[in-house]
């Protein structure tokens, strides 16, 4: 089976065929950074992710473009509120998010624009968009895109105009033409910082001091960095309307092409039952989970639920994520870490699951399934060749590349030479036929958190989760 993809735009799963044989071009819709990321953040990041690293698997040269939104109401107003440039707050919060999401595992992007880089490349489009009479300046210095004017309207969404009503991040003036129409440019406000204000003059136009709408931003930067027709477009659910579908309506109002071949949509993560947000407080930030849980746990627990379902966030999620890992080291800790070193087999029948599995629209369920199944043979067999597949799999997820000892013996309550120190004496009292006092250690142990595990190759140790 060659890989398929659910396609948000035509509503069903189609073979994937990208547009130049080999290369993949990827656009993904980032964050807006003016506050530390939260974890329905990183589910998107590791969405796409999982989506590129598979691309990758498969043989795909791929160029992902991630962007960042650094200018708009909120990043203004946070600027204003610390009293500092917004250069200052956004590169601030920019290397934050870096640390953050690169503790997960999550790649870097090939390419990685910022949106205050394109404002030239914007009003070009807004330009042309007005001459096509798509767009319309209106007293107060906006410039509105007309949507009534675009015929595809809706197709993303499904939505019919009539049906439809401004978005909840596009602001209403009485200048608009129709309450649906977006704005493009926004003209400047004399209570704004001045390093709020872009000079909106093109060759043949002048829009005035402003800066750009939300949605121009990516449409100026997927054209730009991709071409005016790539593979895959991507983003979260909640992106879909308005966002998504005003790109397309620049974009394709602009070039009269197909912006994107496919429109793929991660599923949000929900605290009990209700969407994770900063705008109605019930997140946590990246960093605040990270001081719970280790990172491997993390990117497990946001690995194996399917991309496009919701993600439901507890600690008790964690705990069991934490222990299914667990459970995926243990089988690594029996073999050797050089044995795992090698290039996937995929003739072998786990293999041949694992890809069936990945090549249905990123199955990551069905494809984790399978490490465990191969964890059971290996912890059956002892087989360094299935410990070597199970790693190599692991890695077309990023997961189980670290030490297995490590991870197992993380957080243990007393240094592994005193434990050893342990073994060794309950080794010695097991010898001695004293199996009152072999227990009592293995119990003395087990209260400290300590795990005993007994094996051919002899007695290994992991902290009770």
């Amino acid at each position: 089976m060659s890989l398929h993809i659910f396609n948000t735009l035509t509503r069903v799963q189609e073979p994937f065929t990208p547009i130049e044989p080999g290369h993949v071009r990827m656009y993904v819709c980032g964050m807006t950074i003016y506050d530390l990321c939260h974890i329905g953040h990183a589910r998107m990041a590791m969405a796409f992710d999982i989506v590129q690293r598979w691309l990758k698997c498969s043989g795909y040269r791929v160029t992902y473009v991630r962007n960042i939104t650094d200018i708009d109401d909120k990043i203004i107003r946070r600027a204003l509120e610390r009293n500092i440039p917004i250069r200052a707050l956004t590169d601030e919060m920019i290397d934050v998010m870096h640390q953050d999401i690169g503790k997960l595992g999550i790649e870097s992007p090939t390419i990685e624009p910022r949106a205050t880089q394109y404002v030239p490349q914007m009003l070009g489009m807004i330009r042309q968009l007005e001459q096509k009479g798509l767009a319309y300046q209106v007293p107060g210095g906006d410039v509105n895109y007309a949507v009534r004017k675009f015929p595809g309207y809706g197709k993303l969404s499904g939505k019919s105009l009539e049906s439809l009503r401004a978005g909840e991040r596009v602001a209403v003036d009485d200048g608009k033409v129709d309450p649906l129409d977006f704005v493009l440019w926004k003209a400047a406000k004399q209570s704004e910082p001045e390093d709020a204000k872009w000079d909106g003059t093109t060759t043949d136009a002048d829009y005035g001091k402003g800066r750009p709408g939300w949605h121009i931003e990516c449409s100026a930067m997927s054209c730009h960095t991709l071409g005016e027709t790539f593979d895959i477009h991507g983003g979260g659910m909640d992106l879909q309307f308005p966002h998504h579908e005003n790109e397309i309506a620049q974009t394709e109002g602009v070039t009269g092409k197909t912006m994107a071949q496919v429109w793929m949509h991660n599923g949000l993560v929900q605290l009990d039952n209700e969407k994770m947000s900063k705008s109605l407080g019930n997140f946590f930030t990246i960093r605040e989970v990270l001081a719970k849980y280790d990172p491997q746990t993390v990117r497990f627990f946001l690995v194996r639920g399917h991309y496009r379902t919701a993600l439901g966030y507890s600690d008790a999620h964690l705990d069991d994520a934490r222990s299914s890992l667990m459970r995926l080291y243990t089988a690594l800790a029996l073999v050797p870490a050089s044995s795992a070193a090698r290039a996937i087999d995929w003739t072998h029948p786990m293999a041949k699951r694992f890809k069936a599995a990945m090549d249905d629209d990123f199955g990551t369920p069905e494809a984790v399934a399978v490490l465990f199944e191969l964890a059971s043979e290996v912890n059956r067999t002892a087989s360094g060749e299935l410990a070597a597949l199970l790693k190599a799999l692991g890695g077309c997820l990023g997961l189980l590349q670290g030490d297995p000892k490590a991870f197992l013996q993380a957080g243990a309550s007393l240094d592994d030479a005193a434990i050893q120190a342990r073994i060794e004496e309950r080794a010695a009292v097991k010898a001695a036929r004293d199996f009152q006092r072999a227990d009592a250690i293995r119990k003395e142990l087990l209260e400290l958190g300590i795990v005993l595990k007994d094996s051919a190759q002899g007695t290994s140790w992991e902290v009770r989760q």
